[in-house]
């Protein structure tokens, strides 16, 4: 028999457990005193004795000091009183060093909690996630990709994740609308947006200096893109073998899409129900990136989706320009290029991709308030600086983001803030109106026009018809 509790328990119960909370989540820190006996009896409706009492247990478990005279002071804690915070990652994100940054800092200021960074394989990141919640050793808090986010929302996922937003956050003031709208269902934020970045122009500038392109070039359309990857695209030991080549970008849905939104194009209708594929500001779209490769030669031809492709072929400067994300941009330090990234162009319109990152809390995590206090602290100002100083990677607070005091000449690019002229025009994923499962169809039936075995609109029918 379950024995129910008295008014008087709970109150004593709620007490203690408010107490320790604010300790171990660092509202109340090693050093400060809490309340006065008096001013805890009036708020928890409990006699001297009870507080005393109370207090009693708390100094007994090493949370706190009675200092004569003084009050009762916060300790600092060993390690058998720390509360361990899982913190879920995923394998490939170029922010690992920065969210370590991150976590010392954080337990600098929390000594009750200690954070264990969890590293999980990137493939599969959503599966195993729910297979370690199934088993009971899931992370309390966890990073999401915008990707990631839709695929738990299409398996009826987001019950496994608690809505959180800090109360210091308003998305209207503190950010841009579309980094919080991609991480929103039926008007719901069930993560904090953590990350963001919308897919960009990198350009190697000695490539541009040798062709002759002047610092002052333009690249505001298709056509001037087109002429300065000719200009870049060279065979230097005239061996009829391209060792340089103009531009260069990847079949990965979070690429080559950017062509059909700088061409008015579309997945599906503005209703986001009907498919659209076979529009003819699609099949011109695909014409330009085939022509790229084919007819024009300024660009590799690629036989699969990764963007490894690309990225590794700028740093080796074996490309010229290639199409990228703030992200990758945090490898280019190691290497000796000298680069600068510049917005993508447009045709019959201005148009990118947008990608981002947000942080979640496991429904069941038995450690939550040290979660949102985790959570509180990512997103604060201090640990957004931390991003911004130590990466390329765009903070999601916009202060920090257009803030060009932090920003440091050996990290980051001249034209660093080259992404606030693009986010106006930046679409998400979400605002293709494709599922996951559309998307990889889309990724794998267009392994046939990457190779040239069939046209555009060739691609763009039988597109249509599977979506229909």
């Amino acid at each position: 028999m379950i024995k129910r509790q008295s008014d008087f328990e709970s109150r004593y119960n709620k007490f203690i457990h408010e107490v320790k909370q604010e300790i171990i989540t660092g509202k109340i820190k090693p050093g400060e005193f809490i309340l006065p006996e008096n001013t805890l009896s009036k708020e928890y409706a409990l006699s001297r004795v009870s507080i005393r009492k109370a207090l009693a247990e708390l100094v007994e478990e090493g949370l706190i000091e009675k200092i004569a005279g003084k009050g009762n002071r916060v300790t600092l804690p060993d390690d058998t009183q720390k509360q361990t915070l899982t913190l879920g990652w995923f394998s490939n994100s170029y922010e690992i060093e920065i969210i370590n940054l991150i976590i010392q800092r954080f337990e600098q200021l929390n000594p009750y909690i200690k954070i264990n960074l969890e590293i999980l394989p990137n493939d599969q990141y959503v599966y195993n996630l729910m297979q370690s919640f199934k088993h009971g050793s899931g992370p309390d808090v966890f990073i999401v990709s915008d990707y990631h986010y839709r695929q738990l929302m299409e398996k009826d996922h987001l019950d496994l994740i608690e809505p959180y937003l800090p109360a210091h956050i308003d998305p209207m003031k503190d950010s841009y609308h579309q980094v919080f709208q991609m991480f929103s269902t039926e008007n719901k934020m069930h993560v904090t947006p953590f990350v963001f970045s919308p897919v960009m122009i990198c350009y190697n500038k000695r490539i541009f200096e040798k062709a002759g392109v002047l610092n002052d070039f333009h690249i505001k359309d298709w056509n001037d893109l087109l002429e300065v990857s000719r200009k870049t695209t060279n065979d230097l030991n005239e061996d009829n073998l391209v060792n340089e080549y103009g531009f260069c970008f990847s079949s990965s849905t979070n690429r080559w899409p950017v062509f059909l939104l700088q061409n008015k194009g579309s997945f599906k209708d503005s209703t986001g129900t009907k498919p659209v594929m076979n529009s003819k500001e699609n099949i011109e779209a695909l014409e330009f990136c085939v022509d790229l490769m084919y007819k024009h030669q300024v660009s590799p031809i690629f036989s699969h989706g990764s963007n490894d492709l690309a990225e590794n072929l700028f740093m080796r400067e074996g490309a010229a320009m290639i199409l990228t994300t703030y992200y990758f941009m945090n490898e280019f330090r190691d290497h000796k290029i000298q680069w600068d990234v510049i917005p993508p162009p447009k045709n019959k319109d201005a148009g990118t991709l947008l990608l981002g990152g947000a942080l979640g809390v496991h429904v069941d995590s038995p450690n939550k308030p040290a979660a949102h206090a985790l959570i509180d602290f990512m997103v604060s100002e201090e640990a957004q600086i931390l991003i911004k100083k130590n990466g390329c990677t765009i903070p999601m607070l916009r202060k920090v983001a257009e803030d060009n005091r932090l920003l440091q000449p050996d990290i980051h690019p001249e034209h660093y803030n080259a992404f606030i002229e693009t986010m106006p025009v930046a679409k998400t994923i979400k605002d293709l109106h494709l599922t996951i499962e559309e998307f990889e169809l889309i990724e794998r039936e267009m392994h046939f026009l990457w190779a040239n075995m069939e046209k555009p609109e060739e691609t763009c029918q039988r597109i249509q018809q599977l979506l229909e």
